[in-house]
């Protein structure tokens, strides 16, 4: 299930789980947002186009951190005038965590367990009895021994010269 969202001014296509940086946003970290301006949801095929956006529909984040990015330089020049200018810029960005993609109605608790009841019932279906009794009867690893740390050997002397006649 995948959604494309406007976040800040900008469009992108976001999924449970996915965390991504978008420009800086007024919020603590920690803090969870909801965006409203949902343009397409995507849900297992089918597909919800809104016009301008999906009524009803968000996606729900937390913030994780607040970042810059690379620096950017700017660097002009004109040859033979004397003329040099030197700037350069970092931009401001938030790296949100991706919570859940919500629809009409749907809060993201139910969103959650939904996911989950999925989860569980294929992976359960993806077991059989012989298998859940091979994990079960599996070794635990050791972990592996420490090597002795070697002895450094004393620096040699060097060599007398000798004298000449």
């Amino acid at each position: 299930m995948y959604a494309i969202v406007e976040i800040a001014g900008q469009q992108f296509k976001v999924e449970r789980g996915n965390k991504v940086y978008v420009h800086r946003l007024d919020a603590n970290e920690g803090a969870k947002v909801e965006f409203d301006k949902v343009f397409l949801i995507d849900n297992g095929g089918k597909v919800s186009i809104g016009s301008p956006t999906v009524d009803g529909a968000k996606v729900a984040a937390t913030v994780v951190e607040h970042v810059k990015g690379d620096k950017v330089i700017v660097f002009k020049k004109k040859r033979r005038k004397g003329y040099q200018k030197w700037n350069n810029h970092r931009q401001s960005f938030t790296q949100i965590l991706i919570q859940g993609i919500l629809g009409k109605g749907e809060t993201l608790k139910d969103e959650l367990t939904a996911t989950k009841a999925a989860r569980s019932i294929s992976s359960v279906a993806k077991r059989t009895p012989a298998v859940v009794a091979e994990v079960k009867e599996a070794p635990a690893k050791k972990a592996p021994a420490k090597k002795a740390a070697a002895k450094k050997a004393a620096p040699k002397k060097a060599a007398a010269k000798k004298k000449e006649d």
